[in-house]
């Protein structure tokens, strides 16, 4: 009874059967050359994995020349899936060649009850995602017949049946033949077995014609007749780097015994200040671009070029952040940025101790503040009770460098300090310094403006020289901030200035397109560097 239902519905069977397989090979085939066609990477997606083989993920994702080997073998992977499934040759093998790709993928980020580490941007899922769905379809494909979709490996199937010696068979030959009906039920039977290219032919026409417009999109918006001239601008022409461009890993300083990375991941993305003059709309867009998960994709990004070490504030926005990081893997170690005032110098401190810091440092605003009210006192009282906890190194930020002068001269003994330093060589940069020729590193030769209303927070290191001539004195390790002037300077230029200058290490706000980039400028620049005018204190 069976039987006799599958030959009265074979047609439909196959009809639904070989559009499936059609329609996943479809998928296949389009993933594959969209992805051989643009700047893509697997890192951000591996860096992602807390399930099984994450270990093995993470590492492929960190070494650039196998990341990039196993770039190349997704792509030829998909594009040859794809094309045996359009087809419909070598189906079986390309089912299960496609289903093996797909538990990978699904493998790297699962969507279970409770795991975080799901990243997917066209819907939800439980368990169940659309990756497991095709999957099973494609394991249904390797052990159906062959005979039940139309396709190239019928087609060679029934060929080779045509051309195998006649048996012996009596009764069929007294039976007449009629040729002509044979060979029109042949001729039918290839014209089903071609039913794909059809719609190979519509798949070329609709790819082309989305690479035309891309490629209109990108000459007409981004051609050389609409861009900004930006003469002051940084990056007027963006190159976007991606992991399997990493020249190396970042290198690391020591500071009380915890190796930091040279390069220090800043906490704008977090807190979304964009210290971005008078563009008053452009902290809003910082914070809009980075969601949850592209503030997470850019620390696990972090982690791959060998940045060990971000620096963000406390609050409650930050922890929450951080909690979720955690509990996904991440491994970024953290120095708190704290605010104290004259009746609580307790609560930022002890929130960051209690949620991991390895380090803390007082704001350089509240420095710069309590050294202009002649304050010294709190500082080192605040100190005194960051070095109560026990495994952390603990600091003191400055924009104003009478904040370390007054430090060193009372004698306080911080592990490191942060003081802004750039060149302030860009127009935007306001006003100077009025300095003397035979300047002299005396504290009451430094004159610095008022900071008020009409000082813009684009010129927080309006000492640059000063500051250089003073910390060769320091004996301290030293983390510069600020050194790209919100964007205004090159990374060439600020990593140059601000290491060449004797920072230790640079603290640097960065989108998750330039961490690659900003690291591969800053192993550059260290390896090139010339003489500093201080010796590594770290």
């Amino acid at each position: 009874m069976a039987k006799i239902r599958i030959d009265r519905h074979q047609n439909t069977i196959r009809i639904t059967l070989t559009l499936l397989r059609i329609l996943i090979g479809w998928h296949f085939l389009y993933e594959g050359l969209a992805k051989l066609f643009s700047p893509w990477s697997s890192a951000g997606y591996l860096m992602e994995s807390q399930w099984l083989l994450s270990g093995v993920f993470h590492r492929i994702a960190e070494n650039p020349s196998v990341l990039q080997t196993v770039d190349l073998l997704n792509i030829i992977g998909l594009i040859m899936v794809g094309t045996g499934l359009f087809l419909g040759i070598f189906t079986r093998i390309s089912s299960a060649a496609g289903a093996f790709l797909i538990l990978l993928y699904y493998i790297a980020n699962p969507p279970f009850v409770g795991y975080l580490s799901e990243t997917t941007g066209e819907g939800h899922y439980l368990i169940i995602n659309k990756q497991l769905i095709e999957m099973g379809v494609l394991i249904l494909f390797v052990f159906l017949p062959k005979n039940l979709f139309w396709g190239f490996d019928r087609w060679i199937q029934r060929s080779r049946e045509n051309t195998r010696p006649l048996k012996e068979n009596t009764d069929a030959e007294k039976q007449p033949v009629d040729i002509e009906t044979k060979a029109n039920q042949s001729r039918r039977e290839i014209l089903k077995d071609l039913l794909a290219l059809p719609f190979l032919g519509g798949f070329a026409w609709v790819t082309l014609k989305k690479k035309q417009w891309e490629s209109f999109e990108e000459k007409i918006l981004v051609s050389e007749a609409s861009r900004v001239d930006a003469i002051s601008g940084a990056t007027a022409r963006a190159q976007f780097a991606s992991l399997d461009q990493l020249k190396q890993q970042v290198p690391s300083g020591k500071i009380k015994g915890y190796e930091i990375s040279r390069l220090i991941c800043g906490g704008n993305l977090v807190s979304g200040f964009a210290h971005s003059r008078d563009l008053i709309y452009v902290s809003p867009l910082v914070q809009s671009y980075f969601s949850d998960e592209k503030v997470l994709e850019t620390f696990k990004l972090c982690e791959a070029v060998g940045i060990n070490t971000m620096i963000v504030r406390v609050d409650n926005n930050t922890l929450r952040l951080l909690e979720k990081y955690r509990r996904r893997g991440g491994s970024l170690q953290w120095i708190a940025q704290c605010k104290v005032s004259d009746n609580d110098i307790k609560s930022d401190i002890d929130a960051a101790v209690a949620n991991g810091a390895i380090g803390v440092y007082l704001h350089g605003g509240v420095c710069d503040d309590y050294v202009r009210m002649n304050n010294v006192a709190h500082l080192m009282t605040t100190l005194e009770y960051m070095k109560k906890h026990d495994r952390i190194i603990c600091g003191l930020a400055a924009h104003d460098l009478k904040v370390i002068i007054e430090c060193e001269k009372h004698g306080l003994d911080p592990d490191f300090y942060m003081k802004t330093l750039n060149s302030g060589n860009y127009w935007t940069a306001g006003p100077r310094l009025i300095t003397n020729p035979d300047w002299s590193p005396e504290p009451n030769i430094i004159v610095e403006p008022e900071y008020g209303a009409d000082v813009k927070d684009n010129i927080w290191s309006v000492t640059p020289r000063q500051t250089v001539e003073f910390m060769k004195k320091v004996d301290k390790p030293w983390i510069a901030y600020k050194v790209l002037g919100a964007g205004a300077i090159h990374p060439k230029d600020g990593f140059k200035f601000a290491f060449s200058s004797g920072a230790d290490f640079a603290c640097v706000g960065m989108f998750d397109f330039q961490v690659v980039e900003d690291a591969n400028i800053l192993t550059d620049v260290l390896n090139k560097l010339p003489d500093r005018t201080r010796s590594w204190r770290a």
